[in-house]
């Protein structure tokens, strides 16, 4: 086999996996579509040393990195097929390329499917955003909303107050009397009117209108995509998925082995939370039990 190890996903997990695999000088082909979920965000913040930067300029700066190494090959392209085939692995590539390998690690992402509201797709990554612990800073004593869309809604409304003056707003999800009591202690403002409508100069935004005409003052809304594989590899493999709070998740161990025997997954498809510091981290555990697996494999 020409590699040791194949890297499906060239964004913050997949690249810290390779790093681990490269400095264990083992053979290893990333390969990257280009797609990654968080190309919508001016930029990457709360990761450390990164803080400020555009995730593409991490990436790039990533991979420039990762080529000083000579055991490792990064390729950009698609994968579009997996299968197992004995003890190893083969991968198939959009433009009709085939590569094999003892141990796979998927760092394939999510897509994410936002509620459909007229403004919101537009917005996505800049006013409208998912994480205030990725982006509250930077709109922080602002006129901050939460859509309230899924279930998770009300403990977000919860977190928000930290940033700004909060109101909760949408009438899918209304707070059981429980979640209404601590949302009022902490000053959400409960507006039962949905939002139809995201107005502003794009992508800013300045305010919402509401279905029963009346316009809302806000400068940034807070919102909890669905999420979906980014990729069918994982599925294709038969790994073993788990229902998370806004869609599927691959199922890990601690070693973040999946249910398949040599595959290993990191990021946000294989993670509740999605954050880009706890990609990071699991896919240095990816690589770091990726390896580990190989050697002993070798003596056993």
């Amino acid at each position: 086999m020409s590699f040791e190890a194949i890297i499906i996903g060239g964004n913050f997990a997949g690249l810290s996996a390779a790093m681990q695999l490269a400095r264990a000088r083992r053979r290893v082909l990333l390969v990257d579509a280009g797609a990654p979920r968080n190309r919508f965000s001016e930029a990457s913040h709360g990761f450390l040393g990164q803080d400020g930067q555009t995730p593409a300029a991490i990436m790039r700066e990533g991979k420039r990195q990762l080529s000083l190494y000579p055991t490792i090959t990064i390729r950009q392209g698609k994968v579009v097929r997996a299968q197992s085939d004995g003890d190893a692995f083969i991968i198939g590539t959009e433009d009709g390329g085939e590569e094999r390998a003892a141990r796979i690690v998927l760092a394939t992402g999510v897509s994410d499917t936002l509620p459909e509201l007229s403004g919101l797709k537009e917005r996505w990554g800049r006013s409208a955003l998912h994480c205030p612990y990725c982006h509250g800073f930077e709109v922080s004593g602002g006129k901050l909303g939460v859509l309230a869309n899924h279930p998770h809604s009300a403990h977000s409304a919860m977190m928000i107050p930290d940033w700004g003056a909060t109101t909760f707003t949408q009438a899918l999800f209304e707070p059981e009397e429980e979640q209404l009591v601590k949302l009022t202690a902490r000053g959400v403002r409960i507006e039962r009117s949905p939002i139809v409508e995201l107005l502003g100069d794009n992508p800013k935004l300045e305010a919402v209108r509401l279905a029963d005409g009346r316009v809302l003052p806000l400068d940034a809304v807070f919102v909890a995509p669905k999420t979906s594989m980014a990729s069918p590899v994982a599925e294709q493999l038969g790994c073993v998925f788990d229902d998370g709070p806004f869609g599927p998740v691959i199922r890990t161990g601690e070693n973040k082995e999946t249910t398949i025997k040599g595959v290993f997954a990191a990021g946000d498809a294989a993670s509740a939370m999605h954050n880009a510091t706890l990609a990071s981290a699991s896919g240095v555990l990816a690589g770091v039990h990726c390896h580990q697996s190989l050697v002993m494999q070798s003596v056993a």
